[in-house]
C-alpha cells in the first residue's frame, strides 16, 4: 500500500472528536450502543472538517476547496481535544453492546490513547522523509480528487493557492523538530531536498499539478476549459512552485545540515520509547524487539532452507551461485517500462479470474494497473496500492515503479502483483469498501499488521491458487518471504540493537538476490519509517495461525473461502482483536453444525 495513503488514513484517525463541554441532557437516557454512535459521528465530522485531504479520499465533498491546518498550534488544539475525548468517551457504559459495538468500542478506546501518547512523544516534530510528507502528498493530490465539472477544478486551484501557507506551517513544525533534536538522518533530509526541487524546476504542462488538464470531462466547454487552464497554470508558477523552491532551500541549507548522523531512531531523544511506541502502532504485539530480533532469525534459516532446495532444482548447489546465476542473466531482468505494466496487468487478471476460489463474493470494485508517479518513484518500493472508493467512483490503483526499469529484476513481480493488487490490498480494501453498519471510523482504520499481514498472505494464496509455474517466480515469491523476515532482522537491527547502514545491506545480500536498487530504496525506508516493516510478516503469521486453528477444529465443516470470509468483513483491525473474533467464529460455527 501506499506510504502516502497511510499517511492520509492516520490523518483522520487521531483527529480529535468535537464533543460539547457539557454532557448532552439526553446522555443518561441513551443506551451505551447509541451514546457510542453519537461520539463516533461528532469525531468523524470533526475528522473530516479538520482533515478535508481525507475528506475528499472517502467521497466527501464539502471541503475540496480547503487544505488542512499543519500549523504546531493546530496540533496542540488537537491533542487536547484528545485528551478530552479519551475522558469522556470512557465515560460511556460499555453495557448492553454486540459484538461488532465491543470491537468498535475497544478500537476507539486504542486510538484515542495511542493518538495522546504521540503526541506527547513529539512524533509529529519529524514531518518529512524521503517517503513521508506534504512535498509529496500535494503533487499526488490530483489522484484523489474529482474533476468532472468546472467547481472541480475551481476546487483543485483553490487548494493550491494554499500551498504556500501549508509549506509555512510544516517549515514551522520542522524547525521545533531542529530545537528538539527530533529529526531523520541527514542523508536522507538531503533527499527531500532533491525530491523538493525537482518538482520546483518543472513547469507548465509538464508539473504534476497540471495532470488535470490533461483530460476534461465533455461537459466543460472549450472556453471554460482555456479560463481553467490558464488559471490553473498561473497558480502553479505563482503559488505552488515558488513555495518549493523556498521548502527545497530551506531543507538543503538549513533543515538537512542539522539531521542526525546514526540511522537509528534509538539516536533520538527518548528513541528507545519512540520505538517502542512504533512497534504498539505498527504491530500491536507484546513481542518485544529483542523477540521479534530472534523470530526474524528463525524465520531467515527456515526460508533459506527452502531457498536452497528450490536452486538445486535449477543444478545450483548453493545459494550463493544461485544468486550470482540471477543477477548476470539479462532474461530475468526487465528490459522496459512497457514490460513491467504488461506483467502487472496480466498476473492482477490471471488472479481476479480466480477470486471465487478464495472468497464466497468478490466485490465489484475496479482495479487499474498505472505508473507510479515519476516524483516519488526514485525513492519508492516497485509497486504499492493505493485504495478506491465506490462512493468516490474511484478504482483502486496497482502503481507500478518504473524508475531506471532495466535494473529490477523479473523474479518476484507476480508476487508483488498479487501482494498489491488481488488477492492482497486491492481485495482487502474492496471489502472494507462494502461493509455496512459499522461506525465509518472502522471502515477507514489503518492496521498495518492486519492490511499488510493480508497482502503477504495473499502471495502465499497464490501458490494455493495454483499460481507460480515458473521456478523463477517461485523463487521469487520464497524471497519476498526472506525479505519479510529479514524485515524483522534489519528494522530491530538498526532501531534497536545499533547496526549500521550497511550492516542492513549486508545481511540483505547474503541472503537474497534483490537488486541493488530495491535493497537501497528499502534500507532507507526502514530507517526512516520505524516499526511499519515488522507488520507484513508478524500480520501474516497471525492469520496463517488462525487458518491452521480453524482447519483443526472445524475438521470437516471448515471452509477457506468463508473463513476469509470472517477475517475480511471485520475491515481492519488490530491483530489482537482479530485473534478474538475468530475464536468467537471458530465456536459459533461449532455450535451451528450441532
Amino acid at each position: 500500500m501506499s506510504v502516502r495513503d497511510y499517511a492520509l488514513i492516520a490523518a483522520l484517525l487521531c483527529a480529535p472528536a468535537s464533543l460539547p463541554s457539557q454532557a448532552s441532557p439526553q446522555a443518561s437516557t441513551q443506551s451505551s450502543a447509541a451514546q457510542l454512535d453519537d461520539f463516533y459521528a461528532s469525531e468523524w465530522e470533526y475528522g473530516l472538517s479538520h482533515s478535508p485531504e481525507f475528506a475528499t479520499y472517502v467521497g466527501d465533498t464539502r471541503f475540496n476547496d480547503r487544505l488542512g491546518d499543519y500549523s504546531p498550534a493546530e496540533i496542540q488544539r488537537s491533542e487536547a481535544h484528545d485528551v478530552e475525548a479519551l475522558a469522556r468517551f470512557q465515560a460511556i457504559p460499555a453495557a448492553g453492546l454486540t459484538e461488532q459495538q465491543t470491537i468498535s468500542r475497544g478500537i476507539m478506546l486504542r486510538q484515542l490513547q495511542m493518538s495522546i501518547d504521540s503526541y506527547r512523544l513529539k512524533e509529529w516534530e519529524m514531518p518529512v522523509s524521503q517517503i513521508n510528507g506534504v512535498h509529496l502528498d500535494l503533487p499526488a493530490m490530483y489522484s484523489q480528487m474529482p474533476f468532472n465539472n468546472a467547481k472541480d477544478y475551481r476546487n483543485y486551484i483553490a487548494r493550491l493557492h494554499q500551498v504556500p501557507r501549508v509549506f509555512g506551517e510544516v517549515t514551522t513544525t520542522m524547525k521545533l523538530g531542529m530545537k528538539d533534536h527530533l529529526m531523520q538522518p541527514r542523508y536522507l533530509l538531503e533527499k527531500v531536498a532533491v525530491e523538493a526541487q525537482d518538482i520546483a524546476d518543472t513547469h507548465g504542462m509538464k508539473s504534476s499539478f497540471a495532470l488535470p488538464l490533461a483530460h476534461f470531462p465533455v461537459s466543460i466547454t472549450l472556453a471554460e476549459q482555456q479560463t481553467i487552464t490558464h488559471d490553473l497554470l498561473a497558480t502553479i508558477e505563482k503559488d505552488v512552485l515558488p513555495a518549493y523552491v523556498t521548502f527545497a532551500a530551506f531543507v538543503r541549507d538549513t533543515y538537512a545540515p542539522a539531521g542526525r548522523t546514526e540511522p537509528g531512531i534509538w539516536a533520538l531523544p527518548n528513541g528507545d520509547a519512540l520505538y517502542k511506541q512504533a512497534i504498539r502502532e505498527h504491530v500491536q504485539t507484546t513481542m518485544d524487539a529483542d523477540a521479534i530480533f530472534n523470530e526474524g532469525m528463525r524465520e531467515v534459516a527456515e526460508i533459506n532452507t527452502q531457498m536452497l532446495a528450490l536452486a538445486k532444482t535449477q543444478g545450483f548447489n548453493d545459494l550463493a551461485s544461485f544468486h550470482a546465476h540471477i543477477n548476470a542473466d539479462p532474461k530475468l531482468h526487465a528490459i522496459s517500462s512497457d514490460q513491467l505494466l504488461k506483467l502487472y496487468a496480466g498476473y492482477e487478471a490471471q488472479s481476479r479470474a480466480k477470486l471465487d476460489q478464495i472468497v464466497p463474493v468478490v466485490p465489484a470494485l475496479g482495479l487499474e494497473v498505472v505508473p507510479m508517479d515519476a516524483f516519488r518513484a526514485p525513492n519508492a518500493v516497485p509497486a504499492d496500492y493505493s485504495p478506491g472508493s465506490t462512493a468516490s467512483q474511484r478504482p483502486g490503483r496497482v502503481n507500478v515503479n518504473l524508475y531506471n526499469p532495466t535494473s529490477r529484476l523479473l523474479l518476484n513481480v507476480e508476487a508483488i502483483a498479487y501482494h498489491e493488487g488481488v488477492p492482497g490490498h486491492h481485495l482487502q480494501f474492496a471489502f472494507a469498501d462494502t461493509l455496512q453498519g459499522l461506525p465509518n471510523f472502522r471502515r477507514y482504520a489503518s492496521y498495518d499488521a492486519y492490511s499488510e499481514g493480508w497482502a503477504l498472505y495473499a502471495e502465499l494464496l497464490g501458490k494455493e491458487m495454483g499460481f507460480y509455474q515458473d521456478p523463477y517466480s517461485e523463487y521469487g515469491r520464497l524471497q519476498n518471504e526472506m525479505w519479510r523476515a529479514i524485515r524483522l532482522v534489519v528494522d530491530t537491527g538498526v532501531h534497536q540493537k545499533h547496526w549500521t547502514r550497511q550492516q542492513m545491506v549486508d545481511f540483505f545480500k547474503q541472503h537474497t538476490a534483490m537488486d541493488d536498487q530495491n535493497i537501497q530504496t528499502e534500507i532507507d525506508r526502514y530507517i526512516s519509517w520505524p516499526g511499519q516493516a515488522l507488520s507484513y510478516r508478524l500480520g501474516q503469521q497471525k492469520i496463517l495461525q488462525l487458518r491452521e486453528r480453524a482447519r483443526i477444529e472445524l475438521g470437516p465443516r471448515y471452509d477457506i473461502r468463508k473463513f476469509h470470509e470472517r477475517v475480511l468483513s471485520l475491515g481492519p483491525v488490530p491483530l489482537d482483536v482479530l485473534d478474538e473474533s475468530i475464536t468467537r467464529w471458530i465456536q459459533a460455527q461449532k455450535t451451528a453444525s450441532k
